[in-house]
């Protein structure tokens, strides 16, 4: 059977309402709105300060510099997280549950559900960072306030303009975590296990992020694929400078590629039983 965008979506819409009935999903979305007011509130109730952080001595000034010490903490740990849960469960509970024959047996290709699937997962994962980001900044916004922010190199921001770079800042992690996505529904598919399609991901993810901490020449640490959470720190300089985003999306973009592509291959070709 044919590859067709009706037929994509009618898929993704089963897909969709599938997600939406799952406790996990509802759990995932919740902490990424919750997370950022516990932070804030926790950093309101204590003088001490994440000082060892970039901006972290500045949340106690600017609520503009919470969601820039967010984004620090979850692209070493919340992201690779969520993105793995976004795409390791993706297919291995058709697997768990036994619905394959059931599912691969309806009028809809095999292409068309590995497709919708795929979609459903990046989506998923987008919008749970999107989520993560806007609370990020209602919350330094609503519990500290809309102050002047101070870059990297000393120059004092004022609101609107600081604003339109932590978005920026938040955009530039959507590759890598759709990379990382990518990554979770290829050991989905490749050992049709839920535990092994979140778990490899999330530990390739901090084996990655250990080696870039480690004295690795800094060609080797700009192209690997968890670098571009750090590519946002170009924004906050003067003069800005995209370089590390540009790689670090390229670097992701194949990685994704190369993901799905030999996912689509393992899953085109599996014998459902």
């Amino acid at each position: 059977m044919t590859t067709t965008g009706r037929g994509v979506c009618v898929v993704a819409g089963v897909e969709c309402r599938k997600l939406i009935a799952q406790p996990q999903t509802w759990i995932i979305l919740i902490l990424c709105a919750s997370a950022p007011f516990g932070f804030v509130v926790a950093m309101r109730t204590q003088s001490a300060v994440p000082s060892d952080t970039l901006f972290g001595r500045l949340v106690h000034e600017s609520g503009l510099a919470t969601p820039l010490v967010v984004l620090g903490f979850a692209g070493l740990w919340g992201l690779p997280i969520v993105a793995a849960i976004a795409g390791g469960d993706m297919f291995a509970s058709e697997d768990r549950h036994g619905t394959w024959p059931a599912m691969l047996t309806r009028s809809r290709s095999r292409s068309e559900t590995f497709a919708a699937k795929i979609l459903v997962a990046c989506i998923f994962a987008t919008l749970a960072l999107a989520l993560f980001a806007t609370s990020a900044v209602g919350a330094g916004a609503l519990l500290v306030g809309l102050q002047p922010l101070v870059d990297l190199s000393g120059v004092l921001l004022p609101p609107r303009a600081a604003l339109i770079r932590i978005m920026l800042a938040w955009i530039s992690v959507v590759p890598p975590c759709l990379a990382i996505t990518s990554a979770a529904m290829l050991t989905s598919v490749a050992t049709r296990s839920s535990v092994a399609g979140v778990g490899v991901p999330v530990v390739a993810t901090f084996a990655l992020q250990l080696i870039a901490f480690a004295d690795a020449p800094s060609l080797f640490r700009l192209i690997l694929p968890t670098t571009a959470f750090e590519g946002w720190h170009g924004l906050l300089a003067q003069p800005v400078f995209y370089g590390p985003i540009v790689v670090g999306t390229a670097v992701n973009v194949v990685c994704a590629a190369v993901s799905i592509s030999i996912a689509r291959r393992i899953f085109l070709r599996r014998n459902i039983v």
